[in-house]
């Protein structure tokens, strides 16, 4: 059967048996205690803990899973891969063990085809229900039937959730005359895993308590069933990846199947360049850090070991977009991703390129320095992770190889000075105590935001905060930090900054000065006591700045529709990354892999102020998180939500989870100007803009500038660009001619000097100064005037330009035969300047902020020449 085959007759089959067909969830898990999507049970965990209503007890889905804790092992084994799909059932209260295991037989021996005889089963140590519906309902022989312990037999996620006993099925491929016994090898394969999840386990798998129903979640490897089935050695043999290996191999320009160590590299580049479309079309992308850090080792894993097949340019590209051909007709999301999966692969690759051979040089060659203590030191593991981009994994991998191991404590003593070095830059004061923030949330509970529907609150002050201690009063000309046990400022969050304004008592008035959250419940706000005094407990009277709410507002409303644009412009890989919306600006982080051309972002503008006119309703409410993601609305998958969320929706345009504060229409907003794009890091942009006012004032300044520039150009504002290109041209063409003006001048100046050369044997020199030259023109002047003087020529030329004196040697191949180098014969005369002497054996140069010293300089090179030159004839 074929891998496609494979992947339907498993879901038809659960399907006729009352299962729902479930799609494949992201990669990138809901779930905020995994990193990514690694088990088939994965986006059903809340159904399995009962956190969740289940909507149909009984699923089934082909999964998308990627695991990279064995990394080391894939391409080395038959069977290792870090992207797998999981084809897998489940109930939920439903059926349990006896359907479970019925339906696992039936499926393996009818419908896939797996011979009775060659299975094995193996039960939990102490489950004999299980043990006795395999020996009594399907008929399993009581010797095939293996009990095993708590690490091969109980299964969990690697983190707290549910977890439970197992029942496994192996296919023994071994000759008939070893199938007696059980030994779990590449002879006997596992293919199918039986979970009973009842258990709920902690974070080290320890059972904590019982589930509320008994459940089924089941796992086949499609992967590994392929291998079975078509009878083949290895998972890259069968159907849907040999392919994708064979074009590896062709890339790389080896035959496979020849030499075993050839044969590691070509499967890891298919595997991982699989690995990285799927991460890439769910999403993610290369970075430092986090799922983004995973794809961004499985990439250069990749071009890694294309490098030791002898492939110097980028090949994973075109490995991922015939992932795309193969793969696409079942995961939708790789063909409609297909031209930005392959752009990053390359981007990424090609930056990697740039410094791998740099970085491996610097490897081997403290591999070298390491033989004899059989020990990398820490400090060029972190050199090369650092400055090279290599990530740990990769150099240990490498090491290994050599037959070393990495000295891991010194490298994360340095990662971690890196790390205290940069929270340092980043506070350069002590972190100050929470615990007055904590006693005020202990005695007067929560803050209450009351600022979506309001600017004015009537409030009471619950806490004074100085210097991070709590205070009863405060006078005039004060700074602190107030609490109210309602507010109508918002706290910074989500991007927007927090609110200004005034708060007032009876005794005292109060500049906002910024509004943050703090320990997630309190609303603090930053004052200066501008009249009277405050004291803790009294009635207060918070009013926010109206101007600068309205503007804010006009900000944030204003970034959904430009977020929402560009991903209709540019993909919808273009998701937030950060952002700041203030009033007047805003900045928008996002993923694009490449520079947003001056025409492209010239449509973004137009389109996010064509769909500021139209004047859409801005329409925020509360859901829950289902229906958020039914409606589809954007979320950040770094944010952690509620099951109840705020979305704000913008028309038919725009739909996001967002807990910031918006205009009522898009109208309001007025106009945006976008001001520009750049880099901020590796797939990330940053754009910037000006809203409302502020961007009627910046298209106003444009328009002056431009009126300005015709005025000077005397021309019509729209005649300037072209006077403007007319000018550049005639003036790159005048600097021709001057340059050529130059050259002749310098020409002659040359023939000038070259006819008056000192004669030393055959040796003809010029040893001189010029005034007012810099040292590359010095350099040009030298080399011609050597030219003329042919291969017996010696030039020495030095000036003062500025505050600074040049000198530089200028020598012929016949000169160096006699074992003479420039830089020996200018190294005394540089001194003359305050510098030493540098370069190749026939130029040299010298430099130094004596400019007094150039007469001198001469001198000295004229008497270096001499000596030299004579001692040399000798020599011959």
């Amino acid at each position: 059967m074929r891998a496609a085959e494979i992947r339907r007759a498993f879901l038809d089959f659960y399907a006729a048996r009352d299962h729902r067909i479930v799609p494949s969830a992201s990669l990138v898990p809901e779930d905020p205690t995994l990193l990514l999507t690694v088990a088939g049970m994965v986006p059903f965990k809340p159904y399995f803990l009962g956190e969740k209503p289940i909507e149909h007890p009984r699923l089934v889905s082909c999964q998308k899973c990627v695991r990279t804790n064995d990394i080391e092992n894939v391409g080395r084994t038959a069977r290792h891969m870090t992207l797998f799909e999981m084809l897998g059932n489940f109930s939920f209260g439903e059926y349990y063990k006896k359907d479970a295991i019925r339906w696992a037989w039936e499926l393996s021996t009818e419908v896939l085809g797996f011979d009775p005889e060659r299975i094995w089963v193996t039960v939990f140590e102490d489950d004999d229900e299980a043990a006795a519906i395999w020996r009594d309902d399907v008929g399993m022989p009581e010797h095939k039937i293996v009990r095993r312990g708590r690490e091969d037999n109980f299964w969990w996620m690697g983190v707290a959730g549910p977890g439970g006993p197992c029942s496994e099925l192996f296919f023994d491929r071994r000759p008939d005359g070893q199938r007696d016994t059980f030994d779990d090898g590449d002879g006997l394969m596992e293919f199918y895993n039986l979970v009973f999840t009842e258990s709920e386990v902690d974070a080290n798998g320890a059972i904590i308590g019982a589930l509320g129903s008994k459940n089924v979640d089941t796992g086949m490897g499609l992967d590994r069933v392929a291998v079975l089935l078509q009878g083949v050695d290895s998972v890259y043999d069968a159907d849907h990846l040999r392919p994708l290996v064979d074009l590896a191999s062709r890339l790389a320009g080896k035959r496979y199947g020849v030499d075993e160590k050839t044969d590691v590299s070509i499967r890891i580049m298919a595997e991982h360049a699989r690995a990285a479309a799927f991460m890439i079309g769910d999403g993610i992308m290369p970075s430092n850090e986090g799922r983004g850090y995973v794809l961004r080792r499985l990439i250069r894993r990749g071009v890694r070991h294309a490098r030791i097949l002898g492939v110097q340019e980028p090949v994973m590209s075109t490995l991922s977009d015939a992932v795309v051909d193969a793969m696409g007709d079942v995961y939708p999301e790789l063909t409609a991703g297909r031209s930005f999966i392959t752009q990053v692969v390359h981007g990424e690759e090609e930056g990697f390129l740039a410094t791998l051979r740099q970085g491996l040089t610097l490897l081997e060659s403290g591999i070298e320095e390491s033989r004899s203590s059989g020990r990398l030191s820490g400090t060029t593991a972190f050199k090369l992770h650092d400055t090279y981009g290599f990530p740990l994994e990769l150099t240990s991998e490498i090491a290994q190889e050599a037959g070393l191991e990495i000295d891991r404590d010194g490298f994360e003593r340095l990662m971690t000075e890196q790390r205290e070095r940069a929270r340092a830059a980043r506070d350069t004061g002590a972190a100050r105590g929470d615990a007055g923030y904590r006693e005020v949330l202990a005695s007067a509970g929560a803050s209450r935001f009351t600022g979506y529907d309001r600017t004015l609150d009537e409030a009471t002050i619950t806490g004074l905060i100085v210097e991070g201690e709590r205070a009863k009063r405060a006078g005039e000309g004060s700074e602190l930090e107030v609490v109210l046990d309602r507010s109508p400022f918002y706290p910074e969050g989500g991007g927007q900054v927090g609110d200004h304004g005034i708060i007032e008592t009876a005794s005292g008035r109060l500049e906002v000065l910024d509004t943050v959250r703090v320990l997630g419940d309190l609303i603090v706000h930053r004052v200066r006591v501008a009249a009277g005094e405050i004291a803790d407990g009294q009635a207060a009277t918070a009013r926010v700045d109206e101007a600068w709410r309205i503007a804010t507002e006009r900000s944030h409303t204003a970034t959904h529709v430009v977020h929402a644009t560009l991903r209709r412009q540019l993909g919808e890989h273009a998701r937030q990354a950060g952002s700041l919306v203030e009033p007047g600006r805003l900045r928008f982080d996002f993923a694009h892999f490449e520079k947003v051309p001056a025409s492209v972002l010239g449509d973004v503008e137009a389109l996010v102020n064509e769909r500021i006119a139209a004047d859409a309703l801005v329409e925020p409410y509360e859901t829950t998180m289902d229906e958020a993601r039914r409606l589809g609305a954007m979320m950040l998958f770094e944010e952690k939500y509620g099951d109840i969320v705020r979305v704000v929706e913008i028309g038919d345009y725009s739909i996001e989870l967002c807990g910031g504060i918006h205009a009522t229409r898009t109208s309001q907003v007025g106009a945006v100007k976008l001001l520009g794009e750049a880099s901020i890091g590796s797939n990330l942009r940053r754009i910037e803009g000006l809203t409302g006012r502020e961007a009627i004032a910046g298209f106003r300044r444009s328009e002056a500038l431009l009126h300005h520039i015709a005025t000077v150009l005397r021309s019509a504002p729209e005649e300037a660009p072209a006077k403007i290109e007319k000018l550049l041209a005639e003036l790159k063409h005048a600097e021709h001619e001057l340059r050529k003006h130059a050259a002749s001048g310098a020409a002659e100046h040359a023939k000038e000097l070259s006819e008056k050369a000192e004669r030393f044997g055959d040796a003809a020199v010029v040893a001189t100064s010029l005034p007012d030259l810099d040292v590359a023109t010095l350099q040009q002047q030298a080399l011609v005037i050597r030219d003329r003087l042919g291969e017996h020529g010696i030039v020495v030329l030095a000036s003062a330009s500025g505050e600074r004196a040049s000198i530089v040697c200028a020598i012929g191949p016949a000169i160096k035969e006699r074992g003479l180098q420039a830089a020996a014969l200018i190294k005394d005369a540089a001194a003359a300047i305050g510098g030493g002497a540098g370069g190749r054996d026939l130029l040299a140069t010298g430099g130094g902020k004596q400019t007094g010293g150039v007469a001198t300089a001469i001198e000295r090179a004229r008497a270096a020449i001499t000596a030299a030159v004579g001692a040399s004839e000798g020599a011959a």
